[in-house]
């Protein structure tokens, strides 16, 4: 008695779900594109000029730590003086913005000291850096 054997089928390789995954792919990828682009205004050509300032300011960032160190973008200084002098001199060639690290330890009045010497130094932009609230 012979038995018959059923044919035997080839594997092969379904490429309909390759194509839909790479779709969902490139649509993803178009998506966050969009989403990192500026539009906020139209976008023109602008002029150039060589006297014009650039707007956008240096930020540097001031740590006071919980035993009093000073540091001025990671920088050790001794003092607020120093920290002045410096901001003083780079005033003078950029536009400078000020960003105050302080510990929830540090007196209050150290605080106040640096800010002082911040606004003695001709800079206006001041911000003082802190945890948004149920972060911790």
């Amino acid at each position: 008695m012979k038995l018959s054997r059923k044919p035997v089928k080839k594997a092969r390789i379904e490429i309909i779900p390759m194509i839909d995954t790479m779709f969902f792919l490139l649509v993803f990828f178009m998506m966050a594109t969009l989403t990192m682009t500026n539009a906020e205004s139209m976008p023109v050509n602008l002029p150039q000029a060589s006297g014009v300032r650039d707007t956008q300011p240096q930020v540097v960032t001031l740590t006071l730590t919980k035993e009093n160190n000073l540091f001025y973008n990671k920088e050790p200084l001794a003092s607020v003086a120093e920290a002045a002098l410096r901001l003083i001199n780079q005033n003078q060639t950029n536009q400078v913005a000020v960003v105050i690290n302080a510990d929830r330890s540090v007196e209050h009045g150290r605080v106040v000291e640096l800010m002082e010497a911040i606004r003695q130094s001709g800079i206006t932009r001041i911000a003082v850096a802190v945890d948004p609230a149920g972060s911790k």
